[in-house]
This record gives C-alpha cells, structure tokens and sequence, in this order.
C-alpha cells in the first residue's frame, strides 16, 4: 500500500559531528523528532532508516580520490597539509572520527528517500539529516563533506530518467547544486537565499542562469540583508510558480534549511516563523500539480537549534502529512523538557511574538530592491511568453 509520506531517520545520522562547538549540530534532529512525537504527529511506523551509500554512487558526484581521502581522515591518516587541498581539516569543516561513514549515512538516507518516493511507496519523503549543498566534487565547504542532494539528483537521473527541480531555501546559496548541473537542462536548480555580498559562500547572484545546454536551467533569488516575511515570501512565490510551470519536472527535491529566521546567528535576514507554514505549502502543491505528488524534501542549514529549526522542520512534516491542524496548539511537554539544556527560553507557540525584532529602518528600499531581483530573474520567462 502506498504511504502518504515517510520520515527517514535513525542515530546513524548523529555522528556527523565535527567537535562540540561547532554551529553545526545534529542533535536539532532529536529535538524535532521529540517535538512530532509529543505533538501525536509522527509514529514509529512511519519512520524509516537510512542506509549507508556506496562508493559507486558517491562518485556519481565525487571524484573517487576525495572519496579515499575523506575515509583517510576519518581513519586520523590524513596529514593537515593534505587535507587543506579537500577542504578537510578546516575551521568550517573539521576532520573528525569515521567521517567518510557518517557522511556516507547522510548521503544514502537520501537516495533511501528517492527510493521511497520514486518506487511509488511513498508519495513523499523527508529526510532532515540532508541538505548538505556545499559540497563539490572533490572538495568540503561549509559544513558540507559530501553533498547528498547532487548524489541523489543524479541517481534519479541515472536509475529513474527523471527531470529533477531542485529547490533551496537555505539562507545560504545552494552553490554545489548549482555547479554540479550547471549545464545540464534536465536539472533545475532554484535557490533563493541572501545575497552573496553579505554572506558565504559569495554566490547565487541573478545572473548566474546556467552553461552551454543548461543556460536557462539555473535560477538565484538572492535577497537584500534583513529582509522581512512579506517580502520574503512575496519572492519565493513569484518566483517558483513561474520556474515549476516553465520546467515541468518529474520530482521535486526540497532543500529546507531553517537559517532565514531572525534568531539565526550566522545570517542576516529578518524573517519570522510565518515563512516556514508557506515554504512546504508551495512545494507540496507544485509537487502534485506536476510531479503526481512526487516530493523529497532534505534539511539543510539551521543553527539556532533550539528555538527554530525544530518548529520550522516539525512544521514540514506536518505539511507533508496533511496534519496542520495540530497547530492549533504547542505541547508544553515540549519546553518543559527541553528548557534545562537551552540557553535561551524555548517557545511555547508555533509563532513568533509580533516584537521578536525591532523595526527595519529600510524596509521599503530592501522590498524594492527584492522586486527588482525578482523581475530580471523573470524576464527570460516572460519573454518566451509573448
């Protein structure tokens, strides 16, 4: 019998853990999974494990020689001086005990998802160990030792012939995405994140459209700094439509990293948890207006761990499953059980407070400038329309 959606987790996903401090940090699966469970949302039937990715199909992506040497650095066999050349041992992405196999769990619980969803047992997928989009072919970035979504994008392509849209709404640009399809026309990848003058990884600008037979295929959305909802959601809505409608994809894959949010401390927009009912709304029905319901959606960046990645991914879920009426109300179980171990007060509402920030004092010229982006982003689209 084919399942509505399946949730794809287990603990294997929490040793991807560079060191105690650093921002990113697995244990926001845990207390979004809590939060499910104590709000009825998620059963232990739905939940599927991953299983680790083989060699053959990291180097789908990757080449085999950064393969090797991400297993000699988890093994301590892989000198600092080596490991720079990879981007392995650095301040964003440390080396760290059996490296290659907790990265290689992250990986495959995402083609576990494409699985799911393409083999019919599943209309949806969701697996919020993923997402990690910064990494390349042969090098880590930002957090990111092997990028699990290029992977799957090319399973899909390879085992499904399916045309894919990828869609990031990571407050960072889907850069890896991007360059690993960055000419080919049966990938789309869409990103919409802040502009890359004020953050890494630097990219995702406008006019960054694609190369040779996949000019056209590659879409930014890259908003001005403290960007607020309105403007915010404005611009994703506009924008998605009109790339879904002209692409007309197979399978939609969602990356949904939880860093747009006001309260996130390595970026700079001003959004509120209102984003994160509509991100996954769109998505799901662009998924069955095109793609017969067929929707994987991954994780992806989110460092305030504790006041929003957890209600922003429980909401996701909540969407993917049809269960937004649980909103109604937030299990005080939840805060109460947490609040020992937070450094701030948790929320104990799926909203945020009408004064969680003071006022933008550019709001209008941030909004203008966000229309702007949207319209020269557009213009190819619309043209082929007339």
């Amino acid at each position: 019998m084919k399942r509505d959606a399946v949730f794809v987790y287990s603990d294997q996903l929490l040793r991807y853990r560079f060191s105690e401090n650093h921002p990113f940090n697995q244990f926001r699966l845990t207390l979004t999974i809590d939060l499910l469970k104590q709000l009825g949302a998620l059963d232990d039937s739905q939940i599927i494990a991953p299983r680790m990715a083989a060699d053959e199909e990291l180097t789908l992506i990757h080449d085999l020689e950064y393969v090797e040497a991400v297993k000699k650095a988890g093994r301590g066999e892989l000198s600092e001086s080596a490991g720079e050349g990879y981007g392995l041992g650095t301040e964003d992405t440390p080396m760290f005990k059996d490296m290659h196999e907790a990265s290689a769990f992250l990986v495959g619980g995402t083609l576990t998802a494409a699985d799911q969803v393409m083999t019919g047992q599943a209309a949806h997928a969701v697996h919020l160990g993923g997402g990690l989009h910064h990494g390349f072919r042969g090098k880590a970035s930002g957090f990111c030792i092997y990028n699990d979504s290029s992977v799957a994008i090319k399973y899909l392509q390879e085992k499904y012939k399916a045309r894919v849209l990828y869609v990031d709404t990571d407050a960072h640009h889907g850069d890896g995405v991007q360059w690993s399809f960055y000419d080919d026309p049966e990938v789309a990848t869409y990103s919409i994140h802040e502009t890359g003058r004020y953050l890494f990884p630097g990219t995702g600008n406008v006019n960054e459209r694609g190369h040779g037979q996949g000019y056209g295929y590659a879409f930014n959305v890259p908003l001005d700094a403290f960007t607020e909802n309105e403007s915010w959601l404005d611009s994703y809505e506009t924008t998605l439509r009109e790339v879904a409608h002209f692409f007309k994809p197979d399978v939609i894959l969602t990356q949904n990293g939880a860093d747009a949010h006001y309260h996130d401390p390595l970026t700079h927009l001003s959004a509120t948890m209102d984003i994160y009912k509509h991100i996954p709304a769109l998505a799901h029905e662009l998924a069955h207006e095109y793609c017969d319901g067929r929707w994987i959606a991954v994780g992806g960046g989110g460092y305030d761990i504790w006041r929003v990645v957890p209600r922003a991914w429980a909401l996701l879920w909540l969407e993917m499953t049809e269960q937004q009426h649980l909103t109604k109300s937030f299990p005080k179980e939840w805060p109460a059980k947490w609040q020992p171990k937070a450094p701030y007060p948790l929320p104990d509402s799926w909203t945020d407070p009408a004064d969680l920030y003071p006022a933008i004092p550019r709001k209008s010229e941030i909004t203008e400038k966000n229309k702007l982006t949207v319209d020269k982003l557009l213009y190819p689209l619309r043209s082929q329309k007339k």
